[in-house]
Order: C-alpha cells, then sequence, then structure tokens
C-alpha cells in the first residue's frame, strides 16, 4: 500500500459530529480548509479519548509556560454548533492516533492514521512510526483556541446519546430496556 496524507495546516473547520440516532449513531471528524474536506469515520470512544487528551496537553502546555501564546482556559460550550458539512463520504476509518505539541508553532498537532495500519503494528509495544508510513494519514494542525473549541464540541457531542440507566450505567434504548439489576425489568421504575 502506498503511503497517503492528508494535511490540514490551518483548518477553517475541525469538528466531531453524528449521522444516524442515538444507539446507532457513526461517528465522525470532519476537517475543512478552503475547499478541501474530509470525513473521518471514528469510535465514540476514540472521540472522548482525544478530546480528553487534548485538554489535558492545552493545560499542561499552559501550566509549564511552554507557549509564547496564551492559552484560552476551557469552554463549556463550542461556538459552532452547525451539522457537519455535506458531503459526508467516509476518507478512511481511524485507528492509531498522536497527539503532540509544537512548541515553535505554538500548535497542537494530530496525527489521525487509518485503522488498517493497526494490522501492521499489533503486538508492538511501542508503536513504530515506520510502520505506519504504509497507510493514510490525516495530519492536522490547530491553534489553542480552535483545540478548546474542538474539545467543548466533541464532549457536548459524546455525551447527546442514549440516556444512562440510574441503576446499572447502561445506555437504554428508547424502546425499552432490560435492566440486569432490576432484574430485567423493562419498563421505567417510579
Amino acid at each position: 500500500m502506498t503511503a497517503f496524507t492528508l494535511r490540514y495546516d490551518n483548518p477553517d473547520r475541525f469538528v466531531s459530529g453524528t449521522v444516524g440516532e442515538p444507539g446507532d449513531r457513526t461517528f465522525y471528524l470532519q476537517v475543512r480548509e478552503a475547499n478541501r474536506l474530509s470525513s473521518l469515520v471514528c469510535e465514540k470512544q476514540q472521540v472522548e479519548v482525544l478530546a480528553n487528551q487534548i485538554a489535558h496537553l492545552l493545560d499542561e502546555v499552559a501550566a509549564r509556560s511552554l507557549s509564547t501564546v496564551d492559552i484560552p482556559p476551557p469552554v463549556e460550550s463550542a461556538l459552532d454548533n452547525r451539522p457537519l458539512d455535506a458531503p459526508i463520504t467516509d476518507d478512511f476509518t481511524v485507528g492509531p492516533m498522536s497527539l503532540a505539541w509544537d512548541g515553535r508553532q505554538d500548535r497542537v498537532v494530530l496525527e489521525l492514521f487509518s485503522d488498517d495500519v493497526e494490522e501492521t503494528i499489533t503486538g508492538i509495544s511501542e508503536i513504530d512510526t515506520s510502520a505506519l508510513q504504509e497507510g493514510t494519514v490525516c495530519v492536522i494542525t490547530l491553534s489553542p483556541a480552535a483545540a478548546r473549541q474542538f474539545v467543548a464540541r466533541a464532549l457536548t457531542v459524546v455525551a447527546a446519546g442514549r440516556p444512562v440507566c440510574p441503576f446499572c450505567r447502561q445506555a437504554m434504548a428508547a424502546e425499552g430496556h432490560v435492566c440486569p439489576r432490576a432484574n430485567g425489568y423493562v419498563n421505567p421504575l417510579h
């Protein structure tokens, strides 16, 4: 397989979003720069982990004064709540991800690798970047403010799923929920 890199050095928009109903949603990371658009399929857990790790990275950079620009504090809600840009075409499914701080540019750098590279690195405790050169990768460089906006929206998108059962903490379907802690009682307990 030939290496293929999608590079977004100054994206106009980088967001997470979903298509489908809660319980049957497909999660996307979508990046747009000028007239280029990439939609990357990923798992809900990947969106949540990525958002939390970006937030942690920015907090660490701010705490250690590693930046020549001000790192904005966390934001409660994202400014961009628009739907994903159309057309939504799956460029690839995200597998391994890497996250770094570029101190020369004062930017967050994300590398999102296609899931087909996971077969190449299975069993390796440290990711061998030479093995990752064979698959598709999307490299996204974000300002600290854009990264904070991504975090706010991503955490909102992840939390917008099905309600959680107060007894067993499993997601409840709209048609009912068989709760193991309530001996399989399907209807809501009042």
